[in-house]
């Protein structure tokens, strides 16, 4: 049973980081087309991104010439944790159950 749970947990983790990839992804096209600031769903995805994108800007300089990477960076940083995290929370689950 506790192995199910994990297995779950692991699962919606996964859906989350996927979730969370597009929101990204989302805001990063947004910008590019200076959006209205007081426009709710800007707003939205701005108060939903700046805390992982900011410490990200501020540790490498976030840019690329013109181009803003950061966005880029928490993506394979994300990319990592579905692979890596994600899996292994599943392998362990599947361990408790007996599986492997």
């Amino acid at each position: 049973m506790s192995g199910n749970f994990v297995i779950a947990a692991a699962e919606i983790l996964n859906l989350l980081l996927e979730l969370y990839t597009w929101v990204i992804i989302i805001a990063a096209i947004i910008s590019w087309v200076n959006p209205d600031p007081y426009n709710s769903i800007v707003r939205f995805l701005h108060r939903v991104t700046a805390p992982v994108l900011n410490p990200v800007r501020r540790l490498i300089g976030g840019r690329l010439g013109p181009i803003d990477i950061s966005p880029l960076i928490v993506i394979f940083a994300i990319f990592f944790l579905q692979r890596f995290l994600v899996r292994s929370l599943i392998e362990f689950g599947y361990r408790l159950k007996g599986g492997f």
